[in-house]
């Protein structure tokens, strides 16, 4: 049974607080190469919500470009849970050599997913350097991994699952539950 969601409010806060956080840290400046790459598929739709708050905090010139980085071929559980037929290929708007790239996810756990992004990301380039950016921080680090930015941190056992859904055009339906594993009989 999932927990309460929490309030739409409070996730737009957490957006919001993750877009602070990225125009503080990198200046507009047109002559930086600033890339978000939404880790498929969740970090998808957490990248394509910053890009649109951060469209206020810098100018046209300036602003971040935003892609898609796929880890379906660098996952190391492939064995277990193969590539699924339909998948969200890779898709870089610019050369990451020398430039910062974001990655960003909805759910940071164990860091296996960011492994396996940053593994795609450099077979594609030599970025100068690469941040990560999460909504959720759930806990639970595997690999050594910790977040630049992260909008909420939530405390979720090993075995619950944090789903993170973000409404395509109204923020007031987005939700993030927390579910714990049904008992066994």
């Amino acid at each position: 049974m999932p927990s309460p969601a929490l309030p739409s409010a409070a996730i737009s806060e957490a957006l919001a607080k993750l877009a602070d956080g990225i125009a503080a840290r990198h200046p507009a400046n047109p002559a930086d190469r600033l890339i978000l790459l939404g880790v498929a598929n969740g970090g998808v739709h957490v990248a394509t919500r910053l890009q649109l708050l951060l469209r206020d905090r810098y100018p046209e010139a300036a602003r971040p470009r935003t892609g898609i980085i796929d880890i379906s071929f660098h996952r190391d559980d492939i064995g277990r849970n193969p590539i699924p037929k339909e998948f969200t290929p890779t898709l870089i708007p610019i050369d990451v050599t020398g430039a910062t790239v974001i990655l960003v996810d909805d759910v940071l756990q164990s860091g296996r997913t960011i492994k396996a992004a940053l593994d795609e990301l450099f077979d594609h380039g030599r970025p100068a350097k690469v941040e990560l950016a999460v909504l959720v921080d759930r806990g639970g680090r595997t690999l050594p991994v910790a977040a630049d930015y992260t909008g909420l941190t939530l405390q979720a056992g090993p075995e619950e699952k944090v789903s993170v859904v973000l409404h395509s055009t109204d923020s007031r339906h987005d939700a993030i539950t927390v579910a714990r594993p049904s008992p066994k009989s």
